[in-house]
């Protein structure tokens, strides 16, 4: 394998265990939380203010103007001009550049396929699944209550598609975004790892 994989996935659908088994068939390194420490020990920010920022990124106009950031500024303020919640994007984007420079590797979110949209290396990823199997992963997996499984799931996936368009400025969930979209409860976790596997090995013939 050849290539940098990024993928982005809906809360539940088992995306990040896809990824991390999709890597290790092909003996390549796996990087979500990774990312995150690695940018925190550069930057001197806590691990936390991270996960803060993307828990409260919106697309909207007062969320930008309250946190410093104005829409209809020019593209020169330089980086004492952006907010600390952009500081952090930024950070995480360089670490992001630096594994896919490194060598071919599997990325999960963090607008990695946004990132790394210049490269031609790149195969970006979409691993959705339905509700119902969304759920019930959850609190088999993540161990979520029962009473508030539901009401979790859909909360992170507003989360990660408004991160996705405030930084992105685009649907998260544009299917056609992405080189391949894959419902991972039509066949299960392993299942999908199959058919992923076997398209990017086609892609290499």
């Amino acid at each position: 394998m050849n290539r940098v994989i990024t993928i982005n996935r809906q809360y539940g659908s088992g995306g990040r265990e896809i990824g991390k088994k999709l890597a290790e068939s092909y003996d390549i390194p796996f990087y979500d939380n990774e990312i995150i420490s690695k940018a925190a020990k550069e930057t001197g920010f806590a691990e936390a203010a991270f996960e803060r920022a993307e828990e409260k990124a919106t697309n909207s106009l007062l969320y930008s103007i309250a946190m410093g950031m104005n829409v209809f500024s020019t593209q020169d303020i330089g980086y004492a001009g952006l907010s600390l919640d952009d500081r952090i994007f930024l950070a995480q984007a360089n670490v992001i550049k630096k594994f896919a420079e490194s060598g071919p590797c599997v990325i999960v979110g963090r607008c990695a396929d946004y990132i790394l949209r210049d490269r031609e290396d790149i195969v970006n990823l979409y691993i959705s699944a339905s509700v119902d199997f969304r759920i019930a992963r959850s609190i088999d997996v993540d161990m979520l209550p029962q009473t508030r499984a539901a009401e979790l799931v859909l909360k992170k996936d507003k989360t990660r598609a408004n991160y996705y368009k405030y930084h992105v400025g685009e649907r998260w969930d544009n299917v056609l975004n992405y080189d391949l979209a894959i419902r991972s409860d039509l066949s299960g976790i392993d299942g999908t790892v199959t058919c992923l596997k076997a398209y990017l090995d086609a892609m290499e013939d």
